[in-house]
């Protein structure tokens, strides 16, 4: 499947469902700077795919050497079914830290800032990522994979399940998982990663299972959904200079912002549920 279809079939998929489901209903489907990550979403494919492929070609070399072959051998003779299973748990450890690490260090949350100056989710949202973070946050996620050695149909698999995820999470959506969000990552879980607010900060770093945050403590999943998102930072909104903003900033931005918050601007339509 080719970019184009992939993104016919994403469309197709959630455009409706925010359309029925919305958590903010007064949330336009071409909201504010839909156009800008609309670029993201045909901008940023080719980009990483070439910086994930330089990044093999150089530093990284024969990553499928770094596991004995029967260990290999043995990881695919299992049921696809658990070899997905499997390569979640797997994917989500390497996610995880690299996640931690771009809201810890300074310099690399420069770079997360870009997809954190969203202050209108949808399911187009989840495109808005300078092209160095989404590499390095893919080389984090797909190298474990590699090294242990799934089988290309668990690979596809997991890949298929990510995109759909990804895009659920950042989706505009009343969903919830009922008992499942202590398992899996649900749009409440993922739009309190995104709150603008500092009781939300240092929370929810996983992408599609949740076992590490319960691990290290950071998992929150309050009752009611945030009531703004974005943050605190003059971030343009315009794609070229979102690109360029991280290297131009004077001071890196803390992980922990210490400026008074602003007051609550609630969302119309954001009501608990």
């Amino acid at each position: 499947m080719d970019i184009l279809q992939s993104i016919l079939v994403v469309a197709v998929i959630f455009v409706p469902l925010e359309l029925l489901l919305p958590q903010r209903p007064a949330q336009r489907i071409f909201r504010r700077h839909w156009f800008n990550d609309l670029i993201y979403l045909f901008g940023n494919g080719f980009v990483v795919r070439i910086g994930v492929l330089l990044a093999f070609a150089f530093p990284l070399g024969d990553v499928e050497t770094a596991m004995p072959g029967s260990a290999r051998g043995f990881v695919q003779s299992q049921p696809i079914w658990l070899q997905v299973v499997a390569a979640l748990m797997v994917a989500e450890i390497g996610f995880y830290a690299a996640h931690r690490l771009f809201h810890a260090v300074p310099y690399l949350w420069r770079f997360h800032a870009i997809h954190h100056s969203i202050e209108d989710l949808d399911w187009l949202a989840a495109h808005r990522v300078h092209p160095i973070d989404q590499v390095f946050s893919s080389l984090a996620t797909v190298v474990p994979l590699l090294v242990v050695g799934f089988s290309p149909e668990a690979m596809a698999i997991y890949g298929l399940l990510y995109l759909l995820q990804s895009h659920l999470v950042h989706a505009n959506v009343r969903l919830d998982f009922g008992p499942l969000r202590w398992v899996f990552a649900s749009p409440r879980f993922h739009h309190w990663h995104h709150a603008n607010q500092p009781e939300a900060h240092g929370h929810n770093f996983s992408a599609q299972l949740v076992f590490m945050d319960q691990i290290f403590g950071t998992l929150r999943i309050p009752d009611a959904m945030p009531d703004r998102y974005g943050t605190d930072e003059a971030i343009p909104q315009v794609y070229p200079l979102q690109l360029a903003w991280p290297f131009l900033r004077q001071q890196p931005a803390p992980f922990l912002r210490q400026q008074p918050a602003r007051p609550p601007q609630p969302l119309t339509g954001s009501t608990p549920s």
